[in-house]
């Protein structure tokens, strides 16, 4: 027999033994993804026998978390940090409704997100079987129809290639999103001639480089001919910031960021003043409502009221406004405008760059701008505001949340790529947290923000999920989440993932035994005090019961004495027990202003 029959034979035996869950992994594998997050089960059993033979071959490989949520939360982060296809599972009945609510935040946050749900077996629909979550039990297909965007069950093998390749290219093309796959226990494990996919998803996937060239024409002419620019920058122009940048440093405009834009700016930028909306900066809104702006240009931004402020009618949604976008739906937001600018983001400031560039050179002009460097120096080059500097720099103990936020850029490196929860958390990290972005101009990873909150849909412990699933992108960077004790008690459980996966996230939580942003809106807006304390709990003897390193941090003289170096480079995570300041109130003036009008 000659070797190349003997392989052939030897291939085809052990093809012999394919399910369909092999082939829905190997188009995981085409696409790069690495991880599925997920928990065990009875019914998605045949999806983890796949896993379990790739990860043998070295391909994909189950992540376990301890509750789905916390699973959908870390393949949001990992798809934020990679770009490439975040994928969560869970078997049927409650595994698939606790997936539910970090589906939703990933709907809220344009993520793009393959969420694969168990049934039991078809032949068992009807009949009352155990978890049944079919048409005529509890209806997850119908559960999960309002926060994908597409949603199927796949009755029969021959769906699957067709279904996987309608959802996958759904979920990465503009609107980014979550799609939901429901696939019955049965189904998954029939066999299949061969686990090789008839498709190549990676092609399907290419993004065109579209552009309306009228309406980049009509933005061109409105930036020449605009005396005072501002630029507002949304998280959605990550693709294209470097582009966007050298754009704003020849117009010399004023830079401000959206609550989810904050990690794409230097925060040292000579031209940035701040953040706009919830948590955000006086300077920015003075920036921005300053008559002498002429046009304001809105780039990747959903227009919702965190990165509004408010839906602000005198100074943001006006008819000055300049709304650049590749998600058409946000535009809907926006009917006001001056002018819409569709396209792919990279796509339209590349040409802008170019047609700028042109213009100079024929009048001779170069506009340059000092490059920041990545030093503890800069925080004497602020251009923008904070509500409370003296907090910032107090060494008072309990430790004032301000000088945390301030402290933090001080002890951990530039590379570091910070984590916000919601809550006070949020606040908190949005306007006082600044790190030391090496970055001002030019081509830049797409992925490169150093800061991440997800404030839309604002669940509580998204961070702490979402930190394991960017650390497992990324293992060459810090990774700092900062939550709150609120937070932990919630999802706190998810830290054991990041000791299985050997993962050096750094947990900061704010411990004020108290729901921090129910306690003081309840104060600000004279409602009942009701149900917001919590219990005093010692959350680095917490860590140290499932083997995590802790420390706890009652002044600023503590987090300094921290040895930073050693746990962001230890294999596994560090929880550092923040005791703050409990009287001092959250930047949430936007927030109170939105529950009092």
């Amino acid at each position: 027999m000659s070797a190349v029959r003997a392989g052939k034979e030897l291939g085809q035996e052990a093809e012999e033994g394919a399910e369909l869950g092999d082939l829905l992994v190997s188009y995981l594998e085409q696409l790069g993804v690495e991880y599925v997050f997920g928990i065990p089960g009875g019914a998605i059993e045949p999806l983890y026998n796949a896993l379990a033979r790739s990860e043998r071959r070295g391909g994909p490989r189950a992540v376990i978390a301890r509750h789905e949520t916390g699973a959908a939360f870390m393949a949001e982060g990992y798809a934020i940090k990679t770009g490439k296809l975040g994928v969560c599972c869970a078997t049927t009945g409650p595994g698939a409704t606790n997936l539910i609510t970090g589906v939703a935040s990933a709907y809220e946050n344009n993520i793009s997100m393959l969420v694969i749900t168990a049934q039991t077996a078809l032949s068992d629909f009807g009949r009352g079987a155990v978890q049944e979550s079919s048409c005529t039990g509890i209806n997850t297909v119908g559960l999960f129809e309002y926060c994908t965007r597409y949603n199927t069950l796949v009755s029969h093998p021959k769906q699957l290639q067709h279904k996987l390749s309608s959802a996958v290219m759904t979920a990465m093309h503009s609107p980014t999103g979550p799609v939901h796959l429901s696939i019955p226990m049965d189904v998954m494990k029939s066999p299949v001639s061969s686990s090789e996919p008839d498709f190549n998803l990676d092609r399907l996937l290419d993004k065109p480089s579209l552009l309306d060239d009228v309406a980049v024409g009509q933005f061109y002419n409105e930036l020449l001919h605009a005396k005072n620019p501002i630029f507002v920058i949304g998280d959605e122009a990550s693709e294209a910031i470097g582009s966007i940048l050298s754009v704003v440093v020849k117009m010399q405009a004023k830079i401000i960021v959206t609550p989810h834009g904050k990690g794409l700016v230097s925060p040292y930028h000579p031209l940035f003043r701040g953040v706009i909306g919830f948590a955000g900066h006086e300077s920015a809104r003075a920036a921005l409502s300053d008559p002498r702006v002429d046009l304001v240009v809105a780039v990747g931004t959903s227009f919702g009221e965190a990165a509004s402020d408010g839906w602000n009618s005198e100074y943001f949604l006006t008819k000055k406004l300049i709304h650049v976008e590749a998600t058409e739906e946000h535009l809907l937001r926006t009917p006001m405008a001056k002018l819409h600018v569709r396209g792919r983001l990279s796509t339209i400031f590349e040409q802008l760059n170019e047609d700028l560039g042109e213009m100079q050179g024929k009048e001779g002009k170069v506009v340059s701008m000092p490059v920041a460097v990545g030093s503890s120096n800069l925080k004497s080059r602020r251009y923008f505001s904070l509500d409370d500097p003296v907090a910032y720099h107090s060494d008072q103990a309990p430790i004032k949340p301000q000088r945390l936020m301030c402290l933090l850029p001080q002890l951990f490196p530039p590379n570091t790529c910070y984590l916000a929860d919601s809550g006070s958390s949020f606040a908190w990290a949005a306007h006082y947290l600044h790190p030391y972005d090496r970055r001002i101009e030019g081509k830049r990873d797409a992925h490169g923000g150093v800061y991440r909150s997800a404030l839309e849909f604002g669940s509580m412990g998204w961070a702490i999920g979402s930190s394991i699933g960017v650390a497992l992108a990324d293992r060459k960077s810090p990774v700092v989440c900062i939550t709150g004790d609120g937070s932990m008690l919630m999802v706190g459980q998810e830290i054991t993932v990041a000791i299985q996966e050997k993962l050096p996230v750094v947990f900061v939580v704010l411990n004020d035994s108290c729901y921090g942003m129910v306690h003081h809106g309840q104060s600000l807006t004279g409602a009942e005090p009701i149900g917001c304390e919590l219990p005093e709990v010692d959350f680095a003897a917490f860590a140290r019961s499932m083997g995590v390193d802790s420390h706890i941090i009652n002044s600023p003289k503590d987090l300094l004495a921290i040895d930073v170096d050693y746990i962001c480079k230890r294999e596994g995570p560090t929880l550092l027990d923040i005791r703050i300041d409990r009287n001092e109130v959250p930047p949430m003036g936007v927030r109170i202003k939105s529950l009092t009008k």
